[in-house]
């Protein structure tokens, strides 16, 4: 999983995204969707961004607009399930 991060760090800095153990999977798995590669096939992930976005200017620029929205998208749909999932919890009768 993920063995092309230490590749993309300018990627992520462009797109304003800290990697880190908490969000890691979610940024991994945003990526092979974008890539249009099946999670968990690292070197297939990796070639088809560097051959057909990175190499690209133009195409990598929309790839980080997407990195950033869709991460941003998933990380907020994950926080507000967990606190929905809080408020129901706390809500519910005893």
């Amino acid at each position: 999983m993920s063995c092309y991060f230490r590749h993309l760090k300018e990627v992520f800095e462009a797109a304003g995204i800290e990697v880190s153990s908490v969000n890691k999977k979610q940024i991994d798995r945003t990526i092979h969707d974008i890539a249009g590669v099946s999670y968990k096939n690292c070197s297939a992930t990796w070639r088809n961004l560097k051959q057909e976005i990175l190499s690209d200017e133009q195409k990598r620029h929309h790839f980080v607009a997407r990195l950033r929205s869709a991460v941003r998208e998933r990380l907020e749909g994950r926080l507000f399930r967990h606190y929905a999932f809080q408020y129901i919890a706390r809500r519910a009768p005893q």
